[in-house]
């Protein structure tokens, strides 16, 4: 399978992160010249490889799964409510403080414009929350490693669907397209969607009182604890590379909300490791 638009549109520039939380380099850069396989084998090499990840590093597979569960499990949680306040500091637009960056639009807009109107900007759940029926109760539904603030009405067009490739474009949020039963981002939030999925159906394996959550390559899961398109959301880590914002928001998280990680923002190659 190939990534048309990407491939057409040419590998996205990192952010540079000026004001706000400063970012803390997590992992090597890869070179902007390397192609999609070096990206998808380069090994990343994260300051918490010695403590925080020591459990996990040299493993594969399913034993590196169940390892990342054991040490991203033991997290604080967060009310809804509480969530609110934590996207206004986790997705800060890094050239203005008053505002935050919508996920799918990536429009800069004020932090006060939230709620549920047209026009305001609300807490979408990249995992669509219908996915295993978990609602916005505590745990899966208030995990901010996949809450991200979304304009209410592109919200709205994603629902709950599915992420795979094509369709028309989403009005309101160009580089964004979808059909009846799937959505595509656009191309510089792609590998930011494909590591919060599969960090989800990391985290929760269904050893709590939450459901099990896995990845498939499969649309239209409806309220099974389902996620797709499993082949697509690889390619789309591969070909989207964490960027300084996404880093800098795995960072914040750990050190003041949840205090765990995303995996897959430190270890993107950690991906193809486990879903071979």
């Amino acid at each position: 399978m190939t990534i048309p638009r990407i491939a057409r549109r040419g590998w996205r520039t990192p952010i540079a992160l000026l004001g706000g939380a400063t970012m803390i380099a997590l992992c090597a850069q890869v070179p902007a010249s390397a192609t999609v396989d070096e990206r998808a084998t380069t090994t990343t090499v994260s300051p918490y490889d010695d403590d925080y990840y020591k459990d996990a590093i040299g493993k594969t597979g399913d034993e590196l799964k169940t390892a990342l569960n054991g040490i991203i499990s033991n997290n604080e949680q967060l009310s809804y409510d509480e969530v609110w306040d934590a996207l206004k500091v986790t997705d800060e637009d890094p050239d203005n403080s008053s505002n935050v960056i919508e996920l799918y639009s990536g429009e800069s807009v004020s932090k006060d414009n939230n709620g549920g109107g047209s026009g305001q900007w609300n807490r979408e759940h990249v995992w669509a929350k219908s996915h295993g029926d978990f609602g916005t109760a505590t745990g899966p539904g208030t995990d901010v490693h996949h809450l991200r603030p979304a304009d209410v009405t592109v919200n709205s067009t994603r629902g709950n669907k599915d992420f795979d490739e094509g369709g028309e474009e989403v009005e309101g949020a160009p580089g964004n397209y979808t059909d009846n039963d799937s959505f595509e981002p656009r191309d510089e939030v792609k590998g930011d969607v494909a590591r919060m999925i599969l960090y989800m159906a990391v985290r929760y394996e269904g050893n709590d009182s939450y459901p099990d959550l896995e990845p498939n390559d499969e649309v239209e899961n409806g309220k099974n604890p389902l996620h797709g398109r499993l082949s697509v959301l690889k390619e789309w880590n591969e070909a989207d590379p964490p960027s300084d914002f996404e880093k800098n928001r795995n960072e914040v998280i750990f050190e003041q909300f949840q205090k765990n990680r995303n995996p897959f923002i430190d270890h993107p190659e950690w991906v193809a490791d486990i879903w071979k």
